[in-house]
């Protein structure tokens, strides 16, 4: 599937969701389409899995990285760089943006929010995952969901069914999550906007699921619940 981006997409959901990896995939599939991407890592609530751990391989192949410069230590610095006022200043640049897990990694998005409503060429995703424990069911993701609004101050525009069970997940776990994301849209009133599945499974699935998005894990991840 060739995703219709927007210039500005955020990606969001609770610890373990699998958003830091999605949002690497995504910046690497927008660097195909548009000349300058850069990828924002906003998470200052866990200084331990970051966007940053892709940072050699992101700024190796032209897609600049925007992050505290933290990452990756045990210091609790929750401080993010000047240069992410890029993102909402340059709009001659395409961002995807790494939230930190619930509502108050979504802290850090609020002092940008303003700016990425006024231009109102974004994408806020919801990335859900059925088996996670704190998202067992779609009332609870939605719940979270509203928190995470709630303190970024930026509604959501979509939902990203990333379902999984890390390195043991199989084609059964993506079909058995499609009602669970299907009710999640349902109250959230918001559109499935892609499955999210590992490169592993993608021809396995392909025709049985829509708007699948093929994922390459993280070098230095066991998994990709991130």
């Amino acid at each position: 599937m060739v995703y219709p981006y927007k210039r500005v997409t955020v990606l969001a959901g609770h610890y373990g969701s699998g958003k830091t990896n999605i949002a690497v995939n995504m910046a690497f599939d927008l660097h195909k389409y548009r000349p300058r991407v850069a990828i924002a890592d906003l998470d200052i609530v866990n200084p331990y899995f970051r966007t940053g751990d892709s940072r050699e391989e992101l700024e190796k192949n032209g897609i600049i990285f925007i992050g505290s410069e933290y990452a990756n230590t045990n210091l609790d610095a929750p401080a993010l760089p000047q240069e992410l006022y890029a993102i909402t200043d340059d709009r001659g640049l395409s961002a995807v943006m790494d939230v930190g897990g619930d509502d108050r990694g979504a802290l850090a998005l609020g002092r940008y929010s303003p700016a990425i409503l006024e231009e109102n060429d974004y994408d806020m995703l919801l990335v859900v995952n059925k088996f996670r424990p704190l998202t067992p069911d779609a009332a609870s993701a939605v719940e979270i969901m509203r928190e995470i609004e709630a303190a970024g101050h930026l509604p959501f525009t979509g939902i990203i069914n990333n379902s999984n069970l890390g390195r043991e997940t199989v084609p059964e776990h993506v079909l058995e999550s499609a009602e669970f994301a299907a009710e999640v849209s349902r109250l959230s009133g918001l559109p499935l906007r892609m499955t999210a599945v590992d490169r592993r499974l993608f021809c396995e699935l392909s025709g049985r699921v829509e708007n699948l998005f093929p994922l390459d894990l993280q070098h230095n991840t066991d998994d990709f619940m991130i």
